[in-house]
């Protein structure tokens, strides 16, 4: 129990708030207790009524990544117990998701265009004092929340938070976002908040080994958690050997929107969304990363960019993560910094055309349009990276709706060798992201007319050409296998966004541009 040991390749952990997987929106207190009270009880209620309706439901690849509860019939007792636990100890957190729609409804009703001071008497006494009321110029009234107060609050509770620790099944997960992560016998549970320190020790071994009794005290593990920890764990690295370069520079695609760009003396990662699957051979896992990462980049908050589950991994191995800064309080934008801060991380927060320095470079915030459903969403940034004598742009699901931006950008900046783009054209519609935090029905067809949606072909071909990109290349957008129980994205050679895709290739290819459709791994190197 004292010889120093690594924790294993294909070790994922999976951060939970009341079981529930992690991810912004149910972290930031205000957007958390909106998605428990709005999405998650009713979610667990109507599983509770029937559950072989959610458990087919789940399991029709036709409604994949719809909000069914994937748990077998016979463990609903479980779920029961776990939503009368949800619903006699956050009380006051469903009280503040009331509150919210209160007080909008309030906003609907007397304000008016007149003085709105009267009206901070009539707010519901959970609003009072965390939040401000204002007028937009054209007279219309809103509310925001003073973010800083109300992670002091009980909207922001550690006893939520708790993790699991397993073995990467090496199969595609199901849809996790809608399915409470009941106990298993494979699994470790760690009944600990998210900024525990014993958490930074545990994944910094898989590049500094550490003696299972050191991680058992750390972790304040009972005997059976011990027995399960060591199972975790091995006597060697599967670190690669190649993890580090010597000169030059290089980029090396993870999957998604994951980009790793090194030099000898740096290293960076954008949007890290990582397979811990190494058997197959046909990706980079975390044995690939760099030991040591001078920035991650976060493009925006949705949860196949600020993945949490890998974040975690990276943990004591991160000088800062880099993040856009939010609108301060608006309902659909949480602070990103905040978040992360509350459970542990480094942060820099950027806005538009900040600029940050890095050994033999810098990194610089551009503006991001678009894929956030026309809502007041400012949490959200691309990057221009420039290193190694190579400049890269990191376009993540930025729309090329507005041309002239990019434009700007390259006038501002200058041109790119490199630009890597979202395409995933047709996205989810509004509700399915936004409908908790929602105070009042929204009609259907608007939300269909309002997707996560990046750029078409054209739209791509505006981005590359005003950026005067060299090469220009599209992310997996959610194909690859490892990231099914976060996008469940489904395409055929029919689906629109693959066709948008060939066509912006082809458009690229008569314009004298390298470029490909990425998939799994690939690596560009000077």
């Amino acid at each position: 129990m004292d010889s120093p040991m690594f924790l294993r390749s294909n070790v994922i952990v999976e951060p939970l708030v009341d079981r529930f997987y992690a991810w912004l929106h149910t972290l930031a207190p205000v957007q958390a207790a909106m998605n428990l009270a709005n999405l998650q009880i009713p979610l667990l209620e109507s599983y509770l009524e029937a559950p072989p309706i959610h458990l087919a439901a789940s399991r029709n690849p036709a409604l994949r990544g719809g909000y069914f509860v994937n748990i077998e019939a016979d463990r609903a007792g479980e779920v029961r117990d776990l939503t009368e636990k949800i619903k006699r100890e956050r009380v006051r957190m469903v009280r503040f998701a009331e509150a919210v729609s209160q007080a909008q409804d309030l906003l609907r009703e007397e304000a008016d265009g007149y003085d709105l001071t009267p009206l901070y008497a009539k707010l519901p006494a959970e609003l009072r004092g965390v939040t401000e009321l204002f007028y937009d110029t054209d007279n219309r009234a809103a509310l925001r929340f003073i973010e800083p107060l109300i992670y002091g609050g009980n909207s922001h509770l550690q006893s939520r938070q708790s993790v699991q620790l397993s073995l990467d099944p090496s199969e595609e997960r199901p849809f996790i976002l809608s399915t409470p992560r009941l106990p298993s016998p494979d699994v470790l549970e760690l009944e600990i908040p998210f900024h525990h320190p014993g958490l930074e020790t545990l994944f910094k071994a898989r590049v500094h080994p550490t003696a299972p009794s050191v991680l058992r005290e750390l972790l304040e593990l009972d005997d059976s958690q011990a027995k399960q920890l060591v199972t975790l764990l091995n006597d060697r690295p599967n670190l690669a050997s190649d993890r580090h370069i010597k000169s030059g520079g290089r980029i090396r695609y993870f999957g998604h929107a994951c980009l790793v760009v090194q030099t000898p003396d740096s290293a960076i990662v954008t949007d890290p969304f990582i397979s811990a699957d190494g058997s197959r051979g046909d990706r980079y896992t975390f044995d690939d990363l760099p030991d040591y990462i001078d920035l991650v980049l976060i493009s925006h908050g949705h949860q196949d960019h600020l993945v949490l589950e890998t974040l975690f991994q990276l943990k004591g191995r991160v000088g800062a993560i880099v993040v856009p800064r939010s609108s301060r309080g608006g309902i659909a934008d949480p602070s990103i910094g905040l978040m992360l801060k509350s459970i542990g991380f480094p942060v820099v927060e950027v806005d538009d055309f900040d600029e940050i320095p890095i050994s033999g470079g810098t990194v610089t915030a551009t503006p991001f349009l678009g894929e956030h459903c026309d809502l007041d969403i400012r949490g959200k940034s691309t990057y221009r990276v420039d290193l190694g004598a190579r400049s890269v742009f990191v376009g993540a699901d930025s729309s090329g709706v507005d041309r002239m931006v990019y434009r700007y950008i390259r006038q501002h900046l200058g041109a790119v060798d490199y630009a890597f783009l979202g395409m995933e054209c047709d996205g989810a519609p509004l509700t399915w992201l936004y409908q908790a935090l929602l105070t009042r029905p929204m009609a259907r067809e608007k939300s269909d007319s309002r997707k996560l949606s990046g750029s078409n072909a054209e739209q791509a071909a505006s981005i590359a050409s005003e950026l005067g990109a060299k090469e220009s290349y599209v992310y997996a957008m959610g194909e690859e296998p490892w990231l099914g129980h976060i996008m469940a994205t489904t395409y055929n050679e029919n689906s629109y966004q693959l066709r948008e895709v060939a066509d912006f290739i082809e458009w690229c290819s008569e314009q004298g541009i390298k470029a490909t459709h990425l998939f799994g791994r690939q690596e560009w190197r000077w």
